[in-house]
C-alpha cells in the first residue's frame, strides 16, 4: 500500500499542566497525557490531570492549533471495568482528538460509543506486524497504531506498506527491552504488573540504603538500590544513581559486575529522521510524561527542529544532504539516561 510521504506529527509528552504548555509552545503537533487514576499506565503520585486541569490543557492546546491525545492504556480490572469507560467518556466529552487503547474490550466501548472519536492502539497493545494491526483497524477502526520498540528500520517500513492505518514510532526517550508494560522480570520481583500499576519500579517497592565502602571500593558512603528487597545497583560516591529499573541494573555474572541486561541509554533518531519520513512513518513520539516540564521543552525543541530540517530536505530530495546539528544532539545527551544514546531496534546491521 503506497503512501504519500509527508512530515510526521510530533507527539510530545505532558504528564502535568505545565509540561503540556510547554510542548504545546515548543512546537509539538500533538500532546498525549492520562487521567490521575488506574486508566494510566504512568499514574505516578504528583503527575497528571485532573479532568478540571484536562480541559483546561485541552483548550490550551486547541488554542494554538495543537491536538490533545488521552492515554488510557492500562487494561481494566476485573469488577471495575465501569472506571476505564468513564474515562473513554470523559475524555470524547472533553475534546480529545483521540483516546490511545491497548484493551480490545475498550477499543469495542469506544468505536460504539463514540464514533467520531478517534482511536489509537497503544504501545501496550504489542502490534509488531500488519496482520494484527489490521485485525484492529478491521474490527474495531483504529486510525493510528504505536509501535513497539523491537522492529528493525526494514519491518517498520515492510509494515507501512501493507497496512492503511497510520503509523507512530518511538523518536527520543527510554527503552523497552521487554514485551511493553509486560515485563515479567519486575512482574517476578514485585507480584504486580508494570500495565496496572503504571511503572517497572512501582514506589512502594523501592529501597535506598546507604553503608560506607568495602576494603576493595573507592572509600566514601555508597547508595544500593533495591527493588522488593533485589538488589539492583550499587552507586559509588559522587556517581549519578539512576531510579532502580531491574532491566538496566548492575549483576554479577560469573564473577564479573556490569549491566547484563541493558546499559542505561536513550533511543534517539536524529540521524535517521529523513529514511522515518521516506518510508512513511506517520508520527514521531517522544517517551516521558513521568518527567519534568524542563525536560520535555528541551526535547519537543530539538525534535522539532530537526523533523522540519529533515522534511525540507527529503522534500528537496536532499535527504542525504540532511546531517543532524550538533547543538540538538548536544541538548538531547544532556537528558539521555546514562548520557549515551542508541538507534535500538532500528539500526541491526547483523541481520
Amino acid at each position: 500500500m503506497k503512501k504519500s510521504i509527508r512530515k510526521p506529527a510530533l507527539v510530545c509528552p505532558a504528564g502535568s499542566l505545565p509540561a503540556l504548555k510547554i510542548a504545546v509552545d515548543n512546537g509539538a503537533d500533538s500532546v498525549y497525557t492520562g487521567f490521575k487514576n488506574d486508566t494510566n499506565a504512568r499514574n505516578f503520585a504528583g503527575l497528571n490531570f485532573s479532568e478540571q486541569a484536562l480541559a483546561d490543557g485541552i483548550a490550551y492546546a486547541r488554542a494554538k492549533g495543537c491536538s490533545t491525545l488521552i492515554a488510557i492504556n492500562t487494561f481494566p480490572q476485573q469488577g471495575r471495568v465501569e472506571e476505564w469507560r468513564r474515562a473513554v467518556d470523559r475524555s470524547a466529552e472533553l475534546g480529545a482528538r483521540a483516546v490511545i487503547l491497548a484493551d480490545m474490550g475498550l477499543l469495542a466501548y469506544a468505536r460504539d460509543r463514540h464514533p467520531n472519536l478517534a482511536l489509537h492502539l497503544s504501545v501496550q497493545g504489542s502490534a509488531t506486524n500488519y496482520e494484527a494491526i489490521n485485525f484492529c483497524q478491521r474490527e474495531f477502526g483504529i486510525r493510528r497504531v504505536v509501535l513497539p520498540r523491537v522492529l528493525t528500520l526494514a519491518q517498520v517500513e515492510h509494515l507501512i506498506q501493507n497496512t492503511e492505518a497510520e503509523i507512530e514510532v518511538f523518536g527520543f526517550g527510554s527503552l523497552c527491552v521487554m514485551n511493553e508494560g509486560r515485563c515479567w522480570l519486575s512482574s517476578y520481583a514485585t507480584g504486580e504488573s508494570p500495565n496496572t500499576v503504571g511503572v517497572c519500579s512501582p514506589a512502594k517497592f523501592v529501597r535506598w540504603e546507604r553503608r560506607n565502602a568495602r576494603a576493595d571500593e573507592v572509600a566514601g558512603e555508597h547508595m544500593e538500590a533495591r527493588l522488593n528487597g533485589v538488589l539492583i545497583d550499587a552507586f559509588a560516591p559522587q556517581e549519578s544513581a539512576g531510579y532502580p529499573t531491574l532491566c538496566k541494573g548492575r549483576f554479577e555474572v560469573q564473577g564479573d559486575t556490569y549491566y547484563a541486561l541493558e546499559e542505561p541509554t536513550s533511543l534517539n533518531t536524529l540521524e535517521i529522521l529523513p529514511r522515518l519520513i521516506q518510508i512513511g512513518v506517520s508520527a514521531l513520539k517522544i517517551e516521558g510524561r513521568q518527567r519534568s516540564p524542563a525536560y520535555v521543552g528541551q526535547v519537543t525543541r530539538a525534535l522539532r527542529a530537526a523533523l522540519d530540517r529533515a522534511a525540507e530536505a527529503v522534500a528537496a530530495n536532499e535527504a542525504e544532504a540532511y546531517q543532524a546539528a550538533p547543538a540538538w544532539q548536544h541538548e538531547l545527551s544532556r537528558v539521555a539516561e546514562g548520557r549515551q544514546a542508541t538507534l535500538g531496534a532500528y539500526s541491526r546491521p547483523w541481520r
